[in-house]
């Protein structure tokens, strides 16, 4: 389109043409995506090859990119085991039970945070964002757990770290923008209760930050170790990270009066678990994040845009 003698415009034959720098650019910022998509996207898929290669051609380092000489060998020496089982029924349990929780408590606490009615939610604020910058430590924190007879107990990994002060946040703000007031005084014009508007109005309209807190809390519930470590003694309550952890160590271990082949044989196998056991544990994460993408990048984008 181009104007005419008269200011009338139009239609041009030929569309209009980038300058020259635009284009270089463009080409600069696609060379370097596609730098950073190798970058993030090779260990991925050498892990994935490493996994179904021989140990000797995984201890050798031959893998780069294909599986050398395929076998499931690791997948057997991963899935064979039983204490890998229990370890996946307790991680599922940890992390569906642990995230209804968390999720609940993080709601419950940052909507009448968002309310500007509420008393004293200055004072909270100030007291949650403490929490950030100061805390007791990790030795006063076990013996609050030990005192409350959770240690040893699938309680232990579910309360301690039930609620994360930076969801709270995150789910504060975006009640901030997303609930008016005005839909706050609609409803109690109505007589609705405020448990009432929580469920039949709040709720359904943040389905995309409960559904990142959900994909948040699973995933850390999924990963966490270190608690496990800590307040767990009963392998039967031990999640899959731990016990693939304890698996790991058991293989790269050996005794003083084991011959050269069986520590190599051994430091093979470990080598080969390493990356099978990866596979393994991340497969349930690498399955439900596709559904909760789109909620999950609509929720983290709170705030960047004023309208």
């Amino acid at each position: 389109m181009y104007p005419g003698r008269w200011g009338q415009v139009k239609s041009a034959g030929t569309s209009i043409r980038e300058p020259m720098g635009d284009r270089l650019l463009l080409v600069a910022i696609y060379a370097f995506l596609a730098v950073c998509l190798l970058c993030v996207l090779y260990p991925l898929v050498y892990i994935v090859s490493a996994s179904f290669s021989s140990p000797l051609a995984v201890s050798s380092g031959r893998v780069w990119l294909l599986p050398v000489e395929p076998t499931l060998r690791g997948y057997q020496a991963a899935l064979g085991n039983s204490q890998v089982v229990v370890g996946y029924a307790n991680s599922a349990f940890y992390a569906l039970f642990g995230t209804l929780i968390s999720t609940t408590l993080t709601v419950m606490m940052a909507y009448p945070l968002s309310r500007k009615s509420f008393y004293g939610r200055s004072v909270l604020t100030f007291l949650l964002i403490f929490t950030m910058l100061f805390s007791g430590g990790l030795i006063p924190l076990y013996l609050v757990v030990k005192n409350l007879g959770l240690v040893d107990s699938r309680w232990a990994l579910l309360l301690p770290q039930a609620m994360a002060v930076w969801q709270v946040i995150i789910a504060r703000t975006f009640f901030q923008q997303n609930i008016p007031d005005e839909l706050v005084e609609a409803s109690e014009m109505d007589g609705c209760s405020d448990f009432r508007f929580m469920l039949q109005v709040v709720l359904p309209l943040s389905k995309p930050i409960v559904a990142v807190l959900v994909l948040m809390y699973a995933i850390g519930q999924w990963n966490a170790y270190f608690d496990a470590l800590i307040y767990l003694k009963s392998q039967s309550l031990f999640p899959l990270q731990l016990v693939l952890r304890n698996i790991l160590i058991l293989n790269t271990s050996g005794g003083g009066n084991m011959d050269a082949a069986e520590m190599l044989r051994r430091q093979e196998l470990a080598d080969l678990l390493k990356y099978s056991l990866i596979v393994v544990a991340s497969l349930p994460v690498l399955v439900i994040y596709p559904f909760v993408q789109r909620y999950f990048v609509q929720g983290m984008l709170i705030g960047s845009v004023k309208g």
